[in-house]
């Protein structure tokens, strides 16, 4: 074997050797980047971990689900994704928690819309792959239940489009089609209580105008009476 080749082979298991060791640091660095203890590090995130274990996902059928297992994509097909968020959101909440104040709840709440609508759009932008994770195959119960799955293949709908505010507390719902078109944050439009009135409204008028023909009759029947 000449020198060549020696060198050759050298490098070749050297190579080997710093790729075995940098994908070790770079999957051994994300999974210490999700756990509940390094996402709770923040002050911040203490309050939606507390809200978490309240809530009805914690403790179901014996699961406790952490932080990431809503937040961060899992397995080596989504890994991609996994380093994505990390690196995108991880460093935009590092600044954000650096520049706002968040010692108080009252004070985390002041910005909770924002971060509850960033959090749903990384589920849109995943087609709820985070859900699906658990909930395989859901078929609920009710005519207007499955009406409203069967939009996930006729309207490209997915879990988060609909389940909001199931986990912590609850937020404006956002609408996230009109979100990523306009490219801003949308709210759902809330069911319009004022026709609700006007609809109490005219119950009421229509109800008087037969209350008054009413009297009216009965009066018409007492003249001809006298």
């Amino acid at each position: 074997m000449t020198a060549l080749q020696k060198g050759s082979i050298g490098s070749l298991l050297i190579g080997t050797l710093v790729g075995v060791v940098l994908v070790a640091v770079v999957f051994g660095g994300e999974a210490a980047l999700s756990t509940e203890e390094f996402c709770t590090s923040c002050h911040s995130m203490s309050y939606p971990q507390e809200e978490l274990k309240k809530s009805s996902h914690y403790g179901a059928l014996g699961v406790n689900p952490g932080c990431k297992d809503c937040h961060i994509p899992q397995g080596v097909e989504n890994f991609h994704l996994a380093v994505a968020t990390h690196v995108v959101d991880g460093a935009r909440e590092l600044y954000l928690e650096l520049v706002n104040d968040y010692s108080t709840l009252e004070k985390f709440n002041e910005r909770r819309l924002i971060m509850a609508h960033d959090a749903r759009m990384n589920l849109k932008k995943w087609d709820s792959i985070t859900c699906r994770t658990c909930h395989k195959n859901p078929d609920p119960p009710g005519e207007g239940a499955q009406a409203a799955h069967k939009k996930m293949v006729t309207e490209g709908a997915t879990c988060i489009d609909c389940h909001q505010n199931l986990v912590h507390t609850e937020a404006p719902m956002t609408d996230l089609n009109a979100s990523l078109a306009s490219g801003k944050l949308v709210l759902k439009p809330e069911e319009d209580a004022s026709d609700d009135e006007e609809d109490e409204d005219d119950e009421e008028a229509s109800s008087g105008a037969t209350e008054a023909k009413s009297e009216a009759s009965d009066d018409d029947e007492d003249d001809e009476d006298e």
